[in-house]
């Protein structure tokens, strides 16, 4: 009976041990080495498996080397598109991790997070500056994808669709955004991409207002945004030359 015991139990540990996701440390020690083409070919492999590929970690891992690929640089055309393809990954790792764990395992890998939206932002912001306002779209579209705080993308977004002449869509964009602003009560956590496409969006939104003379729409969007700005002097320079 003992021995039976004995064999029910290590069986039952055995379950549980086959039942839990891998640890995935070979992709972990592949980054560790910079083997970045390497780490992207082993954990592709991972995602398309069946038992591996709604685990969050292939994705986040795949997305890491492949950032890091498309600023090293490759004479590899597999990784023509890194860029772009580490933000599809990351996407995907994002939306497994929000329906199955909460957001438990992107909240551990928030400084990669953080560091590949920002890098987002600046491209963004430079096509802004540009007045490229449908590439700016395009890579607003791919933003709002590996973000959870998406009030400041959707006002970017109408903003590049008012300054493209769709103005039917710049305004449904700008009512979900002002949706999203009636439930915002706290910036604290956000990254500080996050926080930048916020207060570029509201700016970039409120100088297409001004500059087909709604004035008064401006205004109203600015002032009501304010308090999240209030330490920010660029912000206070920015609304001067728009509101006055």
């Amino acid at each position: 009976m003992k021995n039976i015991l004995t064999i029910l139990s290590f069986l039952f540990i055995a379950s549980l041990s086959y039942g839990q996701s891998p640890t995935y440390d070979d992709l972990k020690i592949l980054y560790a080495d910079a083997n970045y083409e390497k780490l992207a070919k082993v954990a592709s492999g991972y995602t398309e498996k069946d038992k591996t590929k709604k685990d969050i970690l292939p994705y986040i891992w795949l997305s890491k080397g492949l950032y890091k690929i498309s600023l090293s640089g490759t004479d590899n055309e597999k990784f023509k598109n890194a860029y772009k393809d580490a933000i599809k990954y990351l996407s995907k790792g994002i939306k497994y991790d929000l329906k199955y764990n909460e957001g438990s395992t992107i909240a551990e890998h928030k400084e990669f997070i953080d560091e590949f939206q920002l890098s987002l932002f600046e491209v963004i912001d430079n096509e802004v500056s540009d007045e490229n306002f449908r590439r700016a779209y395009g890579w607003c579209i791919k933003y709002q994808k590996i973000t959870t705080n998406k009030i400041g993308v959707k006002y970017m977004m109408g903003a590049c669709k008012y300054s493209d002449q769709d103005k039917p869509t710049a305004r449904t964009l700008w009512q979900e955004a002002d949706k999203m602003l009636k439930e915002l009560t706290t910036t604290d956590g956000w990254s500080e991409a996050d926080l930048k496409m916020f207060k570029l969006g509201l700016l970039s939104s409120a100088e297409a207002l001004k500059k087909t003379r709604q004035g008064d729409k401006a205004r109203a969007l600015l002032n009501k945004t304010a308090q999240w700005f209030e330490e920010d002097a660029d912000w206070k320079e920015r609304y001067d030359e728009i509101v006055n």
